[in-house]
């Protein structure tokens, strides 16, 4: 085999390295632009996971780098004259140009030819030259911009300005420095890499950034001036300059990673934002991955060693990229958390990724988790709760009120179509299905999209609410409720449109019927699918007769005995079709403008709201971005909360996409929870988050940061209706209502959890005790 690997950074070095040492006949050539001593950036850091992969890998490169590191377990986060600090968390850091000198050594010593100051310009040539070639040449690689129309990267080019520098500070955590200067807020990362040297990040929004009025090229300047601002932080210490131009962060994603011989790897194929410290992490990893790829497939099969490791590896990158998505978005946004009370402020950052959660933060700095508790029993408390702030159960199960209703805890059994209805009756199936999980304990508990009309059903087996057959059936629901929980239970109203007159889920989701279909109606004459119904576009009759069948399927639900009414406006239903400028191409007053696409939905809405009364809350369920270029945004979607807030909505249930089949989400765990935390915090209204919520953990991390004020969860309720009761057990929280036949039951699994949970925590602090440097180095020499 004969391997042209074009850069020398981490990821081209490291596979070289293992692939060698693995099949020392291989002829393997690294080309490198840069002398072998040119030093760009400062540090770089790695996690215990990661170094402890290093030393499954490659022994002699992970002593090397060990030997050279600066090692530290806390976090230390500065704001608003608080310090906190976050210990557990083992990380090292080391400098860049150290870095790749020890990878040089390496590569070397095992028969890898280094040749710098070469710029291989003819890739094609690079290609028939080897057996493999690895593309290993950064963000602005050549190799990818050579072969775009096949990678076809996109390159997101992030709005916030940062830039790197050195300083002689030295740091024994890693350190957040959060300040608010004339010119609007700056944020620091911070760390140290060796003995005398930090690397010190500036990150600031694009206004702050124009108030400053710097050259972004002007090195020294920018210098002086975070000199000035950081001067009781910096404690007389210099910053040091290297290509500390301001700059964007570009999100690079590649839509292939491999092109004949040819594989992008590192910052090439894909970055990570620096705040999760995970670019050089990444990069190595790729490394591993593809040396993986070829023990797998064989050390000559290319082909079928690319393939493997596109496939294989891609779904690790993704998840990393996520959550640094999610993370850089935080800093991106952090003053919409600026005034928050600095216990929350510091919980959100150290939670801002989802990799830390409320239980792992127990777990490392149980002090944080304590705080955060008595900060939202006190909060809850101030409302006129009687709850105990001296010893307060987790944020999940304190209560919440919306107008006159109040819930026990944060817990929501999300509305979950059954699809089980006949002719749109409710039966011994939704009793069982509903009755149960109030039962089992969540504090609300929403009915499936029930319709308000025979022809607004999506499929035959959904319910309804427009006869009185109907409305009988769903009072016994309630009555059971009512008498067997301490429950409170929500009708969700909607109206399929153009998603209507489709098969059961299980035959064919969103697929229209073959036979039996029913007339629909949309904002315009749009198809689901190709093959879907083509709705009629409604007019201002089908607008009068759909508003006349909500209001009397909301009378219906008062009288039915609902404590709460939802309106479904989300997922590309009728509503939702008027709301996204993708579905909706009218050209009259309820078409083009956002206010005038939201004028059907608030009339419907409006007219709901005067029909229910007053003491009672009402919500409504909206997608948040439709996941599509020219859709709805999460801008768009704070703007569509306050309409509905100032018509007397209590609550957004956020929810995103499903408005056309051309939308691409990025799933992920609790991934649609950052639109709800936009919405509260930027809207100032109360939201519910959903999507991809399974644990109680996540439940608590949501509702202690802020991100959501009620918390849904679907799947995990399927299998497990008593997923809040079991919750409680785990947590103490053993206030919560059970029902007298079941006591017994309850008591049992309380002590059995209390056990559990207690020999749970004392392994895990036994199984990754903090580490020292001194026997860090003692474990490398």
């Amino acid at each position: 085999m004969k391997v042209n690997v074009i850069g020398g950074g981490p990821a081209g070095l490291y596979f070289a390295i293992l692939y060698k040492k693995a099949w020392p006949q291989a002829r393997i050539t690294v080309y490198e632009r840069n002398r072998p001593d040119d030093t760009f950036g400062f540090g770089v850091v790695f996690s215990d996971q990661t170094l402890e992969t290093f030393q499954k890998y490659d022994l002699e490169s992970y002593r090397s780098i060990t030997e050279n590191f600066a090692y530290w377990d806390d976090i230390e986060i500065h704001f608003k004259g608080m310090t906190r600090r976050i210990g557990g968390n083992g990380f090292c850091g080391c400098s860049r140009a150290t870095l790749l000198q020890l990878l040089h050594q390496r590569a070397q010593a095992l028969g890898v030819e280094l040749k710098f100051q070469t710029d291989v310009t003819d890739i094609d040539a690079a290609m028939r030259d080897a057996d493999l070639v690895i593309a290993a040449d950064g963000i602005n690689s050549r190799v990818r911009e050579t072969f775009k129309d096949h990678f076809k990267p996109h390159v997101d080019l992030r709005p916030n300005r940062f830039t790197w520098m050195g300083s002689t500070k030295p740091l024994d955590a890693f350190t957040f420095y959060f300040k608010e200067t004339k010119y609007g807020i700056v944020i620091v990362h911070a760390y140290q890499y060796e003995p005398g040297r930090s690397t010190w990040i500036f990150e600031t929004d694009p206004d702050t950034f124009a108030k400053f009025g710097l050259d972004p090229l002007d090195e020294p300047g920018t210098a002086k001036l975070m000199e000035e601002l950081f001067a009781e932080e910096l404690q007389g210490h210099k910053l040091i300059i290297n290509r500390s131009m301001w700059r964007n962060f570009p999100a690079i994603r590649c839509e292939r990673w491999v092109y004949e011989n040819c594989v992008i790897v590192g910052d090439a194929k894909a970055t990570a934002h620096f705040s999760i410290g995970s670019g050089t992490k990444l990069a190595m990893e790729d490394a591993i991955g593809l040396y993986e790829a070829f023990r797998k497939a064989g050390s000559t099969n290319v082909q079928a060693a690319l393939a493997y490791y596109e496939t294989n590896r891609r779904e690790e990158v993704e998840k990393t990229q996520h959550s640094a998505d999610v993370s850089l978005v935080w800093f991106e946004h952090v003053k919409r958390f600026w005034n928050m009370d600095p216990t929350r402020f510091i919980f959100g950052l150290m939670t801002r990724s989802k990799a830390i959660t409320y239980d792992n933060l127990a777990l490392r700095a149980p002090d944080i988790v304590n705080d955060i508790d008595h900060l939202v029993a006190n909060e809850t408390k101030a409302l006129g709760f009687d709850v105990d702030t001296k010893k307060p159960v987790p944020p999940m199960f304190q209560p919440f009120q919306l107008r006159g209703m109040t819930v026990p805890n944060r817990v929501v059994v999300s509305p979950m179509c059954q699809y089980s209805a006949k002719d749109g009756l409710p039966n011994d199936w939704h009793l069982v299905h509903l009755g149960s999980r109030a039962i089992g304990g969540a504090g609300l508990v929403f009915t499936e999209m029930t319709d308000v009309s025979a022809d607004a059903r999506i499929s035959p087996g959904c319910t309804g609410l427009y006869n009185d057959e109907q409305e009988a059936a769903w009072k016994r629901i309630v009555d059971f409720v009512h008498s067997n929980s301490a429950a409170k239970i929500c009708m969700q109203l909607g109206h399929a449109g153009r998603k209507g007159a489709t098969k059961l889920s299980w035959e064919g989701n969103d697929e229209p019927l073959e036979s039996g279909a029913w007339p629909i109606i949309s904002a315009s004459p749009l198809p689901y699918y190709p093959n879907s119904q083509v709705p009629r576009e409604m007019t201002r009759a089908d607008m009068d007769k759909t508003i006349a069948d909500y209001v009397a399927a909301v009378k219906r639900a008062e009288r039915a005995g609902f404590d709460m009414i939802e309106l479904h406006a989300a997922h590309g239903y009728l509503l939702a079709s008027f709301i996204s400028p993708i579905t909706n191409k009218r050209t009259d007053e309820y078409g083009g403008s956002l206010e005038n696409r939201m004028r059907f939905p608030l009339d419907v809405f409006k007219a709901m709201r005067k029909a229910w009364p007053d003491d009672k809350p009402m919500s409504v369920r909206i997608s948040a971005t439709d996941w599509i270029d020219g859709g709805v945004t999460g801008d768009d979607a704070v703007k569509i909360a306050k309409m509905f807030e100032e018509h007397g909505c209590d609550l957004i249930d956020v929810s995103t996409g499903q408005t056309d089949p051309a939308s691409s989400p990025v799933y992920g765990r609790m991934y649609q929870t950052p639109f709800s935390d936009q919405i509260r915090n930027e809207a100032g209204i109360a939201t519910m988050a959903v999507g991809a919520i399974t644990t109680a953990d996540q439940v608590n991390t949501i509702v202690a940061a802020a991100r959501a004020d009620l918390v849904a969860l679907a799947r995990p309720h399927l299998m497990n209706p008593s997923f809040t009761m079991q919750a409680a057990a785990w947590y103490g929280a053993d206030d919560i209502y059970c029902q007298p036949q079941y006591l017994s039951g309850r008591d049992q699994i309380f002590r059995n959890a209390a056990r559990e949970r207690e020999e749970m925590t004392e392994l895990k602090r036994k199984a990754k005790p903090k580490p020292q440097i001194d026997s860090w180095k003692q474990a490398a020499e």
